[in-house]
């Protein structure tokens, strides 16, 4: 009996970055606002605060403690979540802009710059 094997679709540069505040599109948590913990490239993967919680079984240490069953976010695929731009209040894309070999992303609606301050 041969099994068949997903492979997930490499991301070579990801829309979002770490620290980004993103819309999710879709799923349980629609039109929900979070911000960007870890961008997972290589699966093409995000993990997003406060979406998609799962739970871990934690042995107890002395680093962590006591133990028990954790509830950490888990990774959601980068096809549903889009960029959101807090000057406009909207979803938008990201132009990558060259200033004088300084390169930024701005918002293609409203030109603000986007990203960490």
């Amino acid at each position: 009996m041969l099994k068949t094997l997903k492979l997930k679709k490499l991301v070579e540069k990801p829309h979002v970055k770490k620290d980004d505040t993103v819309l999710l599109r879709s799923g349980e948590g629609k039109g929900k606002k979070g911000r960007v913990l870890q961008v997972l490239s290589d699966k093409g993967m995000v993990v997003v605060e406060g979406f998609n919680y799962v739970k871990r079984h934690q042995r107890p240490s002395k680093k962590l403690g006591k133990g028990g069953i954790l509830e950490k976010e888990g990774p959601i695929s980068l096809g549903r979540v889009s960029l959101f731009c807090s000057k406009c209040n909207k979803t938008t894309r990201a132009l990558f802009i060259t200033h004088k070999t300084e390169k930024s992303r701005v918002c293609k609606r409203c030109d603000e710059p986007i990203g960490r301050k």
